[in-house]
């Protein structure tokens, strides 16, 4: 049976922790936690990302995630707790679960990206293109 974009997002929310902003700070300061932003290159230049998040657009998620590509991106490790985020949530669900089935086993949900602005987190500001 086809599965909807709907049941894909029901699947990863059910086998991917979402966890708080304080608990992703957490992570973060005690553990080094990577914070991967997921969305487009367009969204983080127009927007801005979580202060010293590290991006792969979903698109290259898991060329960048598996070591035996050439694609491969070092701050990705399995080692490592990885915190995934997008611009509202879904995207970020979605690489969650393709980090699991791709044998991350510290993974985690921090949903969207306006969250964390509305929580006082840090964020680099995109520059001013106009620079």
């Amino acid at each position: 049976m086809a599965k909807t974009v709907k049941d894909m997002l029901e699947a990863a929310n059910a086998e991917v922790k979402k966890i708080s902003i304080a608990e992703a700070k957490a992570l973060i300061e005690k553990e080094g936690a990577l914070v991967l932003d997921v969305r487009d290159a367009p969204e983080v230049e127009k927007t801005g990302k979580i202060l010293g998040s590290h991006h792969v657009s979903r698109g290259m998620l898991e060329f960048r995630a598996d070591p035996a590509t050439p694609f491969y991106d070092s701050a990705l490790r399995k080692d490592r707790p990885v915190i995934v985020y997008c611009a509202s949530g879904g995207r970020a669900a979605l690489s969650a679960k393709v980090l699991q089935d791709m044998g991350y086993q510290r993974i985690y949900s921090l949903g969207a990206y306006k969250d964390w602005i509305e929580a006082g987190g840090e964020i680099e500001k995109p520059v001013d293109p106009g620079m």
